[in-house]
C-alpha cells in the first residue's frame, strides 16, 4: 500500500475518532436535559427510597457529570457501555443481539436502491428528453415525496391483507431460517429501498449527463469504442465520485431513518430498541445505541472516502 493512500487512511481515521468523541459528548448532554428521572422510571411500582438509592449508586447518577462522562468515555473505550436500567442487562450484550437484524434490513434497502438508481439513472441520462427519461423523473419524483413509513403500510394492506402473499411483520434469523427472513425482509427492505434510490436515480442521471458531454467521451466514440465499453469505462467511472458522495450519505442516513421502519414491522433491530428505550427513560440503551448507529454512520463515511481514493487516484494524492 502507498505512502500517500497510508497517510489518506490515517486522516481519515484521525477524523472520525474525532468525530465520534463529540457525539459521545453531544449525546451524554442531551440526554441529561432530557425530563423525568429515569431511576424512578425504570423502578415503576417497585419503587422504594432503599432501591431507588442503590440503584442510583450502582448505576453512577449519584457523581457530578464530569466524573459520570469521564466514567462512561472509560467503560466505551473498553465496549462496556453500561447496564441497561429496565433489564439489567449489558447493554454490549442488547446492541448486538439487536445488530443483525438491523444490519439484514439496510443491507436489503441498500440493494434495492442500487438496483433502481443504476440502471434507471444511467438509462434516463443516455436517452435525455426522451419519453422514457421523463417517466423515470416522474416516478423518482413521486419516490422522493413518498414517505417510507407510509409506503411500508401501502405494501403491507396491498402484499399482505389484500393478497396475502407475504408476511405483514416480524422477524426470523437468516442463519434459522433462510426463506423465512427472505419473506419477512422484502416488504420493510422495499420501503427504505424505493425511497433512496429515488433520490439516488436523481443523482446518478445529473452526475451521468456531466460526464457524457466532456472531450474524453466523445473521443472515445470517436474511435469506434462499443457503446457498452465506452459507458462503463469513461462515462460510469468518472461519474463514480459524486454518486458515491450521496450514496454514502443515503446509506448512512437510511440506517439512522429504520427506526419508524422498524417500528411499522415490528422488526426487532437497532431503531426498535431506541424507540422503546427513549419511552422508558433507558439511558445506557439510548448512548449506547446512538454511539454504535454513530460508529456506522463514520464508517461508512470512511468507505466512502477510501472508494473515493480507489476511484479517482488525484484525492490521495492531494
Amino acid at each position: 500500500m502507498s505512502s500517500p493512500l497510508l497517510r489518506f487512511l490515517a486522516r481519515r481515521l484521525l477524523h472520525t475518532a474525532v468525530v465520534l468523541l463529540g457525539v459521545l459528548v453531544v449525546v451524554f448532554a442531551l440526554l441529561q436535559l432530557v425530563p423525568g428521572d429515569p431511576v424512578r422510571v425504570a423502578l415503576g411500582t417497585r419503587y422504594t427510597q432503599e432501591s431507588y438509592d442503590a440503584l442510583r449508586e450502582a448505576s453512577g447518577l449519584d457523581r457530578p457529570l464530569p466524573v459520570q462522562f469521564l466514567a462512561y468515555l472509560g467503560n466505551a473505550l473498553t465496549g462496556d457501555l453500561g447496564v441497561s436500567f429496565r433489564s439489567g442487562e449489558p447493554v454490549t450484550l442488547i446492541l448486538l443481539d439487536r445488530l443483525p437484524a438491523t444490519v439484514s434490513l439496510g443491507l436489503t434497502g441498500i440493494t434495492v436502491a442500487l438496483l433502481i438508481t443504476f440502471p434507471l439513472g444511467t438509462w434516463a441520462a443516455l436517452r435525455r428528453g426522451s419519453a422514457a427519461d421523463g417517466g423515470i423523473r416522474a416516478v423518482s419524483q413521486f419516490g422522493v415525496s413518498v414517505p417510507d413509513f407510509w409506503l411500508g403500510l401501502l405494501l403491507i394492506i396491498v402484499f399482505s391483507t389484500v393478497l396475502g402473499l407475504l408476511p405483514p411483520s416480524g422477524y426470523v434469523p437468516f442463519t434459522e431460517d433462510p426463506w423465512g427472513w427472505l419473506q419477512r425482509v422484502v416488504l420493510p427492505g422495499l420501503a427504505v429501498g424505493v425511497v433512496s434510490g429515488s433520490i439516488l436515480t436523481r443523482y446518478v442521471r445529473s452526475a451521468v449527463l456531466d460526464v457524457v458531454g466532456s472531450d474524453y467521451v466523445r473521443t472515445a466514440r470517436s474511435k469506434g469504442l462499443p457503446r457498452r465499453t465506452v459507458v462503463g469505462r469513461h462515462v460510469l467511472r468518472n461519474a463514480l465520485v459524486p454518486i458515491l458522495t450521496v450514496a454514502g450519505v443515503q446509506a448512512a442516513t437510511m440506517l439512522g431513518g429504520l427506526i419508524v421502519i422498524e417500528v411499522v414491522f415490528a422488526w426487532p433491530g437497532l431503531g426498535r430498541l431506541v424507540f422503546d428505550a427513549v419511552a422508558a427513560r433507558d439511558y445506557p440503551v439510548v448512548q449506547g445505541a446512538v454511539l454504535l448507529i454513530a460508529l456506522v454512520f463514520l464508517l461508512i463515511n470512511l468507505l466512502v472516502d477510501i472508494l473515493y481514493a480507489v476511484v479517482d487516484p488525484r484525492i490521495r494524492a492531494s
